[in-house]
């Protein structure tokens, strides 16, 4: 069963990011870029996936379905809120957030991907991953596993050194599950198959960040995006860190990326919205009184 809710809400203005996390993780692996984020105004929720949190027996009873069934609430539960909306996330929350909003594209304005996998073909990923496309059924892939192993996506020593000590310890929290059982590996599949069928209908503008030396997914997984996603893609390839670019040693450089984006496309909507416009600029003078306010 699932621990507690670890989902993350930090109330803003009326332009929201809406980030998923990766699979057997939790939103704990996006919480600095989601505090970096609202810093400037914006309002950001990071909702625990259906399944996640808990065991590995959890994550491995769960479908695609379940976890898409879940952001979608998350999706609703935001427009509640917010007038403009950005989905993205880490990793198969990446995938997860463009399923979204190719489904969406009333609902989301923009989309954030960071280190898109849709293909097992980093560097260190398993001899067997290969061969892990013959498997069809989840009963046999739940009998396979896929070890969380050295360096754990991270190649900031002192950063992967608090993630191996908490997948030693009892809480989950911070580092999620020890290790992915080939049953969710094999949703994760069924999921990419279905959003690529529908890749072209993601029309709204996307920022795409992916590490140069992805350990978990090659970067021509990101270079999918560029080549068929139906609106304008902006790919920035980073060249200190591994896949989990949200605490790795370029974090800053995601959350200055994606704000940049948001800020971006917000200009662009703000055109022909004028509310908008009004609850943008109000979000960004109080951006800079509270800087103002900082260095005083």
């Amino acid at each position: 069963m699932t621990n507690k809710d670890l989902s993350l809400i930090i109330p803003g203005n009326r332009v929201g990011l809406l980030l998923f996390h990766g699979l057997g993780g939790t939103p704990m692996e996006l919480r600095y870029v989601a505090y970096g984020v609202a810093r400037a105004g914006y309002t950001v929720h990071c909702p625990l996936l259906a399944g996640h949190g808990g065991s590995v027996d959890d994550v491995a009873n769960t479908t695609w379905q379940d976890w898409y069934t879940s952001a979608e609430a998350a999706l609703q539960r935001m427009r509640q809120d917010c007038d403009v909306v950005f989905v993205g996330g880490l990793s198969v929350g990446a995938v997860l957030a463009l399923l979204l909003a190719a489904r969406n594209p009333k609902l989301v304005q923009g989309t954030v991907s960071y280190a898109p996998i849709f293909w097992l073909n980093g560097w260190v990923m398993p001899w067997y991953a290969r061969f892990f496309n013959l498997v069809h059924h989840k009963w046999f892939a739940n009998k396979l596993r896929f070890e969380d192993a050295d360096p754990h996506g991270i190649k900031d020593p002192r950063v992967r050194d608090l993630i191996a000590n908490a997948l030693k310890s009892a809480d989950n929290s911070v580092s999620g599950i020890p290790y992915t059982p080939g049953g969710a590996v094999l949703e994760h599949r069924w999921m990419v198959k279905a959003f690529m069928r529908e890749a072209a209908k993601v029309t709204q503008p996307s920022l795409v960040l992916h590490p140069r030396e992805d350990d978990h997914a090659d970067i021509n997984n990101s270079e999918y995006l560029q080549r068929h996603l139906g609106g304008r893609v902006e790919l920035v390839v980073l060249d200190d860190s591994y896949h989990i670019i949200t605490i790795d040693r370029q974090r800053q450089v995601v959350v200055d990326r994606t704000f940049s984006f948001m800020n971006q496309v917000v200009a662009e909507i703000d055109a022909g919205k004028p509310a908008v416009r009004e609850r943008s600029k109000s979000a960004r003078a109080d951006h800079h009184l509270e800087a103002r306010a900082g260095r005083a």
